[in-house]
């Protein structure tokens, strides 16, 4: 477990998984099409497949806890031992998590976990255009905008 003020990341569990996704709701705002936006309804086999679908070498998969219980997942993915980088990707439960900096705290933590335990040089996130929150926290935490493209706005953190 990795601690911070309030918060902390642990290893996503299957079990972690399912109580995460009970609580959550879909956000408009990662949508680049929001006519595909549907509400979120929680579903046991979908939730055994998604985390089923996130078990493998490239990726590690954090249950972001406050108060014993899940309020976010956050992932370092398409980890690259040789050229030490990797990708960064977040996402909060629900509008009552959001808001109040626990994005950003897990986000410092994961890039302390990324170059301090993996030796990362370089960790990458992007996100949808629109979703100026994710913008916002990605550039406190020291990520660099990089490019737009495909909808996207691609940042880097280099140590």
């Amino acid at each position: 477990m990795i601690f911070m003020k309030d918060i902390s990341l642990c290893i996503m569990t299957r079990e972690l998984c399912h109580e995460l996704y009970k609580g959550w709701e879909n956000d408009p705002a990662i949508y680049t099409d929001t006519d595909l936006f549907v509400p979120y309804r929680y579903n046991e086999k979908s939730v055994n497949r998604y985390f089923d679908s996130k078990q493998d070498s490239s990726r590690i998969l954090f249950a972001i806890m406050k108060n014993d219980k899940p309020i976010g997942e956050i992932q370092l993915k398409q980890i690259n031992y040789d050229s030490k980088e990797c990708t960064l990707s977040i996402h909060m439960q629900n509008d009552g998590v959001k808001g109040h900096g626990y994005g950003t705290r897990a986000e410092r933590l994961v890039l302390q976990y990324a170059f301090d335990v993996l030796g990362m040089k370089v960790v990458n996130a992007d996100t949808v255009i629109k979703n100026t929150r994710s913008q916002h926290v990605l550039e406190k935490v020291g990520f660099r905008y990089m490019r737009e493209e495909g909808g996207f706005k691609y940042y880097r953190y280099v140590r």
